[in-house]
């Protein structure tokens, strides 16, 4: 007999090993369709795991923080899906989830253009609606906590979990491509299309980091603002800080620039669009001072 303890504290008792999905399915058949993984003592698995001992589950849905970045993780295996079969040229390097959204990067020997997104993203629609499954791969854990997973004919090395299946991977949004050689294709990825058409609605502050080193104070500071009800988005692609300031102060009203100084001191340095400079500031005053509202807001 195995004791299952489900979050609220209720037992429930099987007669056999059940995999996570199956423990969803026997809670009830909506839990189940939106289950994309499961947490056993504490632990991320996927669906397919298979509980065999007494322990703690609770299913994971796109609702949850980490519901929301396992949809992005996939959306990346499914974008690399979609550029190999678009252009069986490509050798794909890496990817994974990113800030509000994912990216997959890869080399080829005819570098792709912003008008080749459009018809790599109608590529993965038509893969979501054909609702792939995503299975890891019976083998031992590679290297730097990876796994080989399986979509369609091709593997991949991906750390887990992944959605069961690509049907779930409906709101998402291809929106940049960056390098020559080596490139980077970029995306953003939601559990609903309204909350894809909300992200997509032009922010009042970007949070511009320098460097890779500084992705999760970034996104940190991103959900703090958001926090205190201002409108921002992070902009963590590996393109030259000068760059994404040029191209965010053509529209966003203020930047927040994010350095290893800035990382290190707990603070931000906040500009607006015109180039004018407000200094360092806390990430609470800096909170403070962007909730204010604009003449005309």
């Amino acid at each position: 007999m195995i004791r299952i303890t489900l979050p609220d504290g209720s037992l429930r008792e099987y007669d056999q090993p059940l995999s996570v999905h199956e423990v969803a399915a026997s809670i009830g058949a909506e839990l189940a369709s939106a289950a994309v993984a499961g947490r056993v003592d504490g632990v991320l698995v996927d669906c397919e795991h298979l509980i065999d001992a007494d322990a703690r589950v609770s299913i994971v849905t796109p609702r949850e923080p980490d519901g929301l970045e396992i949809l992005r993780r996939s959306c990346a295996l499914m974008l690399a899906m979609a550029v190999k079969q678009l252009h069986p040229h490509a050798q794909l390097r890496e990817g994974s989830e990113l800030g509000d959204g994912f990216f997959y990067e890869f080399t080829s020997e005819r570098p792709l253009s912003p008008t080749d997104l459009p018809g790599i993203e109608a590529r993965m629609q038509a893969l979501a609606a054909t609702n792939h499954s995503i299975r890891r791969q019976p083998l031992p854990s590679l290297e730097k906590g990876l796994s080989l997973y399986r979509l369609g004919d091709t593997e991949y090395q991906s750390r887990g979990p992944h959605v069961p299946a690509t049907k779930v991977l409906q709101a998402f949004a291809l929106d940049h491509i960056s390098g020559t050689l080596q490139q980077r294709i970029y995306g953003t990825c939601w559990s609903s299309h309204q909350e894809l058409q909300y992200w997509q609605i032009p922010p009042k502050v970007v949070v511009v980091s320098m460097d890779d080193r500084q992705t999760a104070y970034a996104q940190a500071v991103t959900e703090t603002l958001r926090q205190n009800g201002v409108r921002a988005r992070a902009d963590l692609r590996n393109e030259k800080v000068r760059y994404k300031i040029r191209q965010h102060s053509q529209s966003v009203p203020y930047l927040v620039v994010i350095g290893e100084k800035e990382q290190t001191g707990g603070f931000v340095s906040v500009r607006s669009r015109t180039g004018e400079d407000f200094g360092r500031m806390g990430v609470e005053a800096a909170c403070q001072w962007l909730s204010q509202p604009e003449d005309g807001e």
